[in-house]
């Protein structure tokens, strides 16, 4: 027989021997004076409770003075962030010589360029050397490097294109003579990427260990050139002349280099790190074009075509190394094939 739904409810809570206290309500109501206790035990014990919170919150507070998930705080006796980068020295270099606000942007805009720009060099430096002596692997992660570099370099000229053409007349007389195109650093770079022009180390002429520089890159083999002896080591028939030329003087298009490069694009499975290092070469270029480019670009924007503080014509004198070819034979070499 098949118990009832009543038979199976579970037995309550409710005690069943529980009577109502003497005063109290059978239904389970509180008098005043119970609620009265309740309430003042309750601030009691709250009270209470808050004084611990308070003083563990007192504790924590504390120990969050002296530890941050468990960071090292204290640098007293160790090295910190800032004395690793030399920190001081970079952000105390920026001395603006008017009181025009826009003039720090333009201080640290060259300056940060400069930084990227010692990048660029010691990673075409160490990428030439791998070149020479073979490693080629590591100089394309270095000359990959080096164009990602010069992407940072295109679009630190949108920082500089915010100065408006009053802003930077205002502070236009500070700069003197000073000119970009002083750069030793830059002028080196232009030299290791095979635009070679002696009368360049003139404006260096005053500093006798920045001339040495570049001087030395002057009469070095620049990284194409490099590159073009690779192409010789390679297997491939260049011209003996090509091979030692005068290194003083811009990179010239020679046929048997052409030659090489057409072979390698041909046959890309059968030369393929010869095949890496043209496209390699390419977007070098491409990213120097492009920081040229952006360079006349913000020129023309702020100051129109005026002439340069160093004395150059300005942007019609930027614009013309547009038309600079670096390496011409991997860009001629694309209507051949």
């Amino acid at each position: 027989m098949s118990k009832s739904p009543s038979s199976t409810r579970e037995p309550r809570d409710t005690p069943t021997n529980a009577t109502p206290a003497q005063g109290g309500c059978p239904f389970g109501h509180q008098s005043a004076d119970s609620v009265a206790g309740d309430a003042a035990g309750n601030a009691a014990g709250n009270a209470a409770g808050n004084a611990a919170g308070n003083e563990k919150a007192s504790q924590n507070a504390s120990a969050d003075a002296t530890e941050w998930h468990d960071a090292q705080l204290d640098f007293s006796k160790s090295m910190s962030y800032g004395d690793y980068l030399s920190l001081d020295p970079i952000l105390n270099a920026q001395h603006p010589r008017s009181t025009d606000h826009n003039e720090m942007l333009f201080i640290i805009q060259h300056q940060t360029s400069e930084l990227w720009m010692k990048l660029a060099l010691y990673e075409l430096q160490a990428a030439r050397t791998a070149v020479h002596n073979d490693e080629l692997p590591p100089a394309f992660k270095m000359l990959a490097r080096v164009s990602r570099i010069l992407e940072q370099l295109v679009q630190a000229w949108s920082v500089l294109a915010t100065m408006t053409p009053s802003e930077y007349s205002s502070m236009r007389p500070s700069l003197g003579s000073s000119s970009g195109f002083q750069s030793y650093q830059y002028r080196i770079l232009e030299f290791m990427l095979g635009n070679k022009n002696a009368a360049m180390l003139k404006p260096h002429s005053h500093r006798p260990d920045l001339f040495q520089q570049v001087e030395t890159a002057l009469h070095a083999p620049s990284f194409y050139d490099e590159v073009v002896r690779l192409l010789a080591r390679r297997g491939f028939a260049i011209a003996p002349e090509r091979l030692e030329r005068d290194w003083t003087q811009p990179t010239p298009h020679d046929e048997t280099v052409e030659a090489a490069w057409l072979e390698v694009y041909r046959n890309p499975s059968q030369h393929w790190e010869l095949y890496e290092m043209a496209e390699e070469l390419v977007d070098l270029e491409d990213a120097f074009r492009q920081w040229r480019f952006r360079h006349v670009t913000t020129v023309e924007r702020i100051i129109g075509f005026k002439q340069g503080t160093g004395g150059t014509n300005g942007a019609p004198y930027l614009r013309k190394m547009l038309d600079v070819v670096l390496f011409p034979e991997l860009w001629h070499v694309r209507t051949l094939l």
